[in-house]
């Protein structure tokens, strides 16, 4: 049994750890994205500075690199003793890759603020929340062009959403939901300061905009 946990939360940790908007920025344009913009290795920071056709792919590949683990690692024959059976090595396999994204080991444990592998994550454990989630996401974003309020709001969501379509709030998986908005709420405390003073940069579509 330890050897299956050990297993899937390493899996799953390097999954999440793998920094896509490091490496594409600088394999296809030759930036180091910690010294632009936000300074963030996320996938926003990489489109605003560097435009769709790095940010896109990057939004991608890390929601896959939570969605992939969380879907495949449970089902291998070496973690079929993980404590507590199929649900709790999902949930455990996406907090690892929630945390990996965040905390990389390869790039001095600083990371991204973990939006888009708990998306990949909370898509792989329930699509219906995941949905609510995203609508609430795509409609924060288009009245206010502010993707951290919508993505800690989308956060928040997927728990309630979860408890709505899973009768109630007793699963695990509500649980992670719980957790995951708790780590996207911590990582966005520097957003959240800038909204209360006026301060949050806009999204835009348009590559290096600065509204």
């Amino acid at each position: 049994m330890v050897r299956s946990l050990v297993i899937a939360l390493a899996i799953g940790y390097l999954s999440g750890s793998l920094p896509w908007g490091l490496w594409l920025s600088r394999w296809l344009r030759g930036v180091d994205i910690r010294s632009v913009g936000s300074k963030n290795i996320g996938a926003t920071n990489v489109y605003r500075e560097l435009g769709p056709a790095v940010g896109v792919p990057v939004l991608i590949l890390d929601m896959l690199k939570g969605l992939l683990p969380v879907a495949l690692v449970p089902g291998l024959p070496i973690t079929a003793q993980f404590p507590g059976g199929f649900e709790w090595c999902r949930i455990a396999v996406g907090l690892a890759a929630v945390a990996g994204h965040v905390w990389t080991c390869f790039a001095a444990f600083r990371g991204g603020k973990g939006v888009a592998t708990a998306a990949g994550v909370l898509l792989a454990l329930a699509p219906q929340a995941f949905a609510a989630s995203a609508i609430v996401f795509i409609a924060t974003v288009s009245i206010s062009r502010f993707i951290s309020l919508g993505s800690i709001l989308a956060a928040i969501t997927f728990p309630m959403a979860f408890a709505m379509f899973n009768d109630g709030a007793q699963r695990p998986t509500f649980l992670l939901g719980v957790i995951i908005a708790g780590i996207v709420i911590l990582t966005h405390r520097e957003n959240i300061a800038r909204l209360t003073r006026g301060e949050e940069r806009r999204f835009s579509l348009r590559k290096g905009s600065r509204t």
